[in-house]
């Protein structure tokens, strides 16, 4: 077997970033130094996953050997260290999402540009084998442009994120909240098929979980170019289910991501025509990621979520959070 050709920092070893340490160690492709502020994490990493871990990023930074940085921390935290890791000369993949304002988020492509090193948002569906199949059929144009969309989504959170109360979640300046936690993948997914989102009008509320405040449901209408989009989310439904539906002028596109197909009908067909596109394990989508991410820091094209994309849907984020306080139509 080959050594190992990268090193990746991953900074932040809490739920995400520990499984950004187990998936990138899976790719065999690097080598991992986890940083982690909570002496018990690094212990733990180190113990689980055979890594080295240390305390200070910035200090982790200066190491000469480093390939990368995946930064797993709290969104407030994103654009000061991955403005860090880019000055550092080092790749840098930036968990979603990017950040929790505009403004010095969208900065980062020049500190990109002036580094000369790759960046990347990790918005996973990208990973998605139904998904990006079902978009490379729709950008053909087979069936025409998409005019109208819809996108039904929800979990019992509680059941897959049992430390909802304690973590980040229960928090909007953390990054937490169902539009900022969880729609926020529906909409960049949207936006990498359709192109950005030019006006949308949002209403939320919590509805059901316990032990929190933020808004637990969400509903957007939206306009991404020529198509109209839909978007239903709560995060208490019995059903583990995300079915989208994109509708062109001469057929219809279907994605269940539960069922791990899509499919398509013409116009005039009786019956779907389905692809099955299977994930065995949710680590598989992260595996893809890293690999791909990888891929970038080596120069070669990757469909991962880009620093130009990751803004434009932070633009969304804070259009539908301003929407819904403001009961107001918003033009990101």
């Amino acid at each position: 077997m080959s050594k190992p050709s990268h090193h990746i920092l991953v900074i932040g070893c809490g739920s995400i970033g520990e499984r950004h340490v187990r998936t990138f160690l899976a790719t065999g492709r690097c080598t991992v130094l986890a940083c982690d502020n909570r002496p018990m994490i690094r212990e733990r990493m180190t113990a689980q996953y055979g890594v080295e871990a240390v305390a200070d990023w910035r200090e982790a930074l200066r190491r000469p050997d480093l390939t990368g940085a995946v930064i797993a921390t709290p969104a407030p935290l994103h654009v000061e260290q991955a403005r860090a890791t880019l000055e550092s000369g080092r790749h840098v993949l930036i968990e979603k999402p990017l950040a929790l304002a505009v403004a010095g988020a969208d900065a980062l492509p020049a500190v990109r540009d002036r580094s000369g090193r790759y960046a990347a948002i990790g918005y996973t569906l990208h990973s998605v084998p139904a998904l990006r199949a079902a978009r490379e059929f729709i950008r053909a144009g087979s069936f025409g442009a998409v005019k109208h969309a819809a996108i039904n989504t929800g979990q019992h959170f509680p059941l897959f994120r049992p430390a909802y109360r304690e973590i980040y979640y229960r928090d909007h300046a953390q990054g937490g909240g169902a539009i900022q936690d969880a729609l926020t993948h529906m909409a960049n997914m949207v936006e990498w098929i359709l192109g950005p989102t030019t006006r949308l009008t949002c209403d939320a509320g919590h509805q059901v979980l316990e032990g929190v405040e933020v808004e637990d449901t969400v509903t957007v209408l939206a306009r991404n170019g020529g198509a109209i989009v839909s978007y239903s989310l709560n995060q208490f439904q019995a059903p583990n289910e995300t079915r989208l539906d994109f509708h062109a002028e001469t057929g219809s596109v279907r994605v269940e991501m539960h069922a791990q197909r899509w499919g398509t009908l013409a116009r005039g067909d009786a019956d779907w025509r389905w692809t099955p596109a299977p994930v065995e394990h949710r680590d598989n989508l992260y595996i893809t990621q890293a690999a791909d991410f990888l891929d970038g820091c080596e120069g070669r094209p990757t469909p991962l979520c880009t620093l130009e994309e990751g803004i434009q849907t932070l633009r969304f984020n804070v259009a539908a959070l301003d929407s819904w306080r403001n009961s107001r139509t918003v033009v990101p």
